[in-house]
């Protein structure tokens, strides 16, 4: 009777077949995907040195900012370029190693960009609430403390994904039907016991993402109470403004997030494959390419600081919050 060492049942790579059932339009695909990615790039780029090199911008709420810009720029790139290989050039091969640490990446961040969030909704709440205590409050240690424990969290939180994954003897395949190594896609190829990856998939997502929701709608609450409470219909709507942009990103962040998470589990077989993995890309693609947009848009003082650099002034430290 022949018998298989585990490393026989452990592929030397897996295959991303990228999109199934619409191979023929993968091109057309890309060209919006690579799109979105070239924005995401320059736009967190731009934030980044921005808030690096402008006075006007060394805040906590910017310092956070960054912060997300930085999870946005590793996110992104941790799926799209291999993606764009796919689409373009058919270059699907991706090895067992290089898959783990694919996955976990892509998951590490996902996860930072959830806490991020929850960490600026808590920077809006302080400022709004707690005004005059704001810059002694958020002090730069502090700052780089919660920053720090929620990389270190997100870190913790997934190394066990890989381990788990590889563990996992495989022997229902090498293609991955996906055009990253998501932890599902990939364990659903064992014909091992994949109970413990699933279990341990949703308790992560709970504690990380059932934590974030929890603090930021407790944050918005009591900022709500806070601005309804002011007499002054002025002061209400500049409270209101100042919490515009997080409320976006928290929407384009979370919708394909929540979409993604509940097609997986209750829509499995009435949504197609196709849509699932479309949605997926832009979940890890969406909040990068608009976290940029929005916040210039919204937010006076990094606006200021584009007119200034481009009208080629060289004061740095005449804007103020």
């Amino acid at each position: 009777m022949l018998t298989l060492n585990k490393t026989d049942l452990i592929p030397a790579s897996f295959i991303l077949s990228g999109v199934p059932g619409l191979e023929d339009t993968q091109l057309w695909i890309s060209f919006p995907f690579c799109s979105m990615y070239v924005v995401a790039m320059v736009g967190n780029c731009g934030l980044l040195y921005l808030i690096r090199y402008e006075d006007a911008l060394h805040k906590p709420m910017y310092y956070f900012l960054a912060m997300l810009s930085f999870t946005d720029i590793v996110m992104c790139s941790s799926t799209i370029p291999k993606a764009l290989c796919i689409f373009w050039f058919h270059l699907k091969d991706i090895g067992f190693d290089e898959c783990l640490v694919q996955m976990f990446f892509i998951h590490t961040f996902t996860g930072m960009e959830s806490g991020v969030l929850m960490l600026m909704a808590l920077d809006r709440y302080v400022a709004i609430c707690y005004p005059l205590c704001y810059s002694t409050i958020l002090t730069n240690p502090l700052i780089t403390k919660v920053g720090l424990a929620t990389f270190l969290r997100g870190v913790l939180l997934i190394i066990p994904f890989t381990l788990l994954t590889k563990r996992l003897p495989y022997c229902r395949g090498n293609i991955i039907p996906h055009t990253y190594c998501d932890h599902m896609s990939v364990a659903k190829l064992s014909c091992g016991n994949v109970k413990v990856n699933a279990i341990y998939g949703l308790m992560v997502a709970l504690l990380i993402g059932g934590f974030d929701i929890l603090c930021i709608t407790a944050s918005y609450t009591m900022i709500l109470r806070a601005v309804v409470s002011l007499s002054s219909a002025d002061a209400r709507q500049k409270a209101f403004n100042t919490c515009s942009a997080h409320i976006c990103a928290i929407v384009f962040s979370y919708t394909p997030a929540f979409f993604s998470f509940f097609s997986h589990r209750f829509g499995e077989h009435t949504i197609p494959a196709s849509c699932h993995i479309i949605v997926a890309n832009i979940y890890l693609l969406l909040p990068p390419s608009m976290n940029p947009i929005v916040y210039g848009v919204k937010t006076k003082q990094i606006q200021d600081c584009v007119i200034r650099i481009l009208s080629g002034s060289k004061d740095t430290k005449s804007y103020s919050m």
